[in-house]
């Protein structure tokens, strides 16, 4: 993507933006916000709008103190999940190698399984996932989901029984500085 065009991109948010309307990603906290503010040259404008979005996977990560897969938390809720056979990891190199309907398809999946996920979120009031484990687990969400901004706020969980728990602040380093 041409550096003009991903300006365009990002006026665009800013615009949808002052409308009211809410970006939402899945970990779009600590990669698509952040890879837009680098690109764009405009890392103070990124900055702002990650803040004020809601990234379903930080909300999850504040709440419970780990992480979990969009495609995990897709087969909890019964709903397709990411495109077999590519991983966000390996899209670049699918595209430098002339595979550029291999990844559009991948992206536009991953647009389909995050929005459907928001959406049967909002109707059950909560995601249910599958844990590492094999097993279903459930977090509600009574007030639906939260902005970043809103979800660093929350106290922190016990994550007391981890061996290496990430801190939050980790993850806020680069919308803080």
């Amino acid at each position: 993507m041409a550096r003009e065009d991903i300006a365009a991109f990002l006026t665009y948010l800013e615009e949808q933006a002052d409308q009211g309307f809410v970006p939402l990603t899945w970990n779009g906290l600590s990669f698509d916000f952040e890879v837009l503010g680098e690109e764009s040259g405009r890392e103070e404008a990124c900055k702002g709008l990650a803040a004020d979005h809601v990234d379903m996977m930080f909300h999850f990560f504040c709440e419970k103190g780990f992480f979990v897969s969009l495609d995990k938390v897709a087969e909890g809720m019964g709903i397709p999940g990411k495109t077999k056979g590519m991983s966000g990891k390996q899209a670049p190199r699918f595209w430098a190698g002339g595979k550029h309907d291999a990844v559009l398809e991948y992206v536009s999946q991953d647009v389909r399984a995050t929005i459907d996920v928001a959406l049967a979120a909002e109707r059950q009031r909560g995601i249910t996932w599958i844990t590492q484990k094999g097993k279903p687990s459930r977090l509600n969400l009574p007030s639906g989901w939260m902005t970043v901004e809103q979800a660093k706020a929350l106290p922190l969980p016990d994550t007391s029984w981890m061996p290496d728990p990430v801190d939050r602040k980790s993850l806020l380093k680069w919308v803080d500085s």
